[in-house]
Formats: structure tokens, C-alpha cells, sequence
């Protein structure tokens, strides 16, 4: 069985490319989602990010305040390092977990939008890049969001750049255009990477689309 990783940036459209993979029956596990799972009310981390951030972490109904929090490690780079520190050991094992069930499939997908930016992609045997240019990301996490340009650029200029994140891709989905335009290319690379999916060596697969 192969683990493929997908990330891109914010906004570019990996929710959209691993719902169509899942459309196919690719099992799929969602580092963002499994990051949730670990702050849920009743688990450890949250008692101690509490105790580390104080009572404005937490909402009225006893949750994590995601934007509160958010606001507050992009605005103290030392806060979301300490963060990371607590929350990354936590999502590595729960996804190491998961993929240990999915033996008997083809290949699975991870998605994470910190994939290159952890040591996530060293749990993967290639990795697509969602792609946009960086206008439209900027854009499209405005408008999802309802933020301000301001603050989604903060959020992009702490991720990996464009360029490098490209540099590292075995396959680029180009998320430009329309949802249509983007279905069709999972669906040949679903198709490629279930003719490969003997071969489980580390090695990257031959490039899909790299231009």
C-alpha cells in the first residue's frame, strides 16, 4: 500500500481535491481534522493549552476558541512554536494509527496542509501540491474566511513558499480554474496511481504534471 501526501497552501483547494479523491474510494485521512480531534473537549492538550494561554483559549461552552488562538500564535511566533511542540507528536501518532488499519487498499491519501512544513512527509511515498498562484490564494481565503488581506497574508508568509513547495511535488494539480477542470485531473491521477500502487518502494513516481 502506498500513502500519498497532498497539501498546498491555504486556499488552494485541498478540501476540494481530497473529497474527489474519496469520490473514488481513496480512504482518506485529514491531518487538519485529526488536529481538531485532539483539542476536543475531555482531551489532555486542551487542559494544557488552557493552562498555557489562560481562560480566553477557551469559549463559554468549554471549546477551544480556534480564532482567538489563531490570532494569537500568528501574532507571537514563539506561542505557535510551543503550540506545534504540543499538537504535532499528537497528530503524527493518531495518523500513524490510522494508516496501519488501511493495509489491504491501493494507496491512501493524507492530506495536511503542514505536510512539508513537519516531518509528516516522512510518512508519505510521494506528495501532490494543490496548486494556485498566490493572488488567488490570497483571494479565496479572504472570501472563505472573512478575514482581511492582511491577515491572510500573514498565513501564507508562514507557510513554505509557492516555489519550494512546487519544487518538492511528484504530482501538480492545477486548482486555477474551475472544479470540473479540477475532477478531471484526479481522476488520471487516481487512475495512475492505482497502476503503481505495486511498486512500494520510497521512490517518487513519475511526474504527473510539473509545468
Amino acid at each position: 500500500m502506498r500513502t500519498i501526501g497532498l497539501t498546498g497552501g491555504i486556499g488552494s483547494g485541498k478540501s476540494a481535491a481530497s473529497h474527489l479523491f474519496e469520490k473514488l474510494g481513496v480512504p482518506v485521512i485529514d491531518a487538519d481534522q485529526v488536529a481538531r480531534d485532539v483539542v476536543e473537549p475531555g482531551q489532555p492538550a486542551l487542559a494544557i493549552i488552557r493552562e498555557h494561554f489562560g481562560p480566553d483559549v477557551i469559549t463559554t461552552e468549554g471549546a477551544l476558541n480556534r480564532r482567538w488562538l489563531r490570532q494569537t500564535v500568528f501574532d507571537h511566533p514563539a506561542e505557535r512554536q510551543w503550540l506545534e511542540s504540543l499538537l504535532h507528536p499528537l497528530i503524527r501518532q493518531n495518523i500513524l494509527d490510522w494508516l496501519a488499519q488501511q493495509q489491504q487498499h491501493h494507496y491512501v491519501l493524507l492530506t495536511s496542509p503542514l505536510l512539508l512544513e513537519t516531518d509528516q512527509h516522512q510518512l508519505v511515498d510521494a506528495i501532490i501540491v494543490v496548486d494556485v498562484p498566490e493572488a488567488l490564494q490570497l483571494q479565496r481565503t479572504c472570501q472563505r474566511d472573512d478575514i482581511t488581506p492582511e491577515a491572510a497574508q500573514k498565513i501564507i508568509n508562514s507557510q513554505i513558499k509557492r516555489a519550494d513547495r512546487l519544487e518538492r511535488a511528484d504530482f501538480i494539480l492545477d486548482n486555477s480554474l474551475d472544479l470540473y477542470q479540477l475532477e478531471q485531473q484526479v481522476f488520471a491521477l487516481d487512475q495512475q496511481l492505482k497502476l503503481t500502487a505495486g511498486n512500494l518502494s520510497k521512490k517518487p513516481l513519475e511526474s504527473y504534471d510539473k509545468t
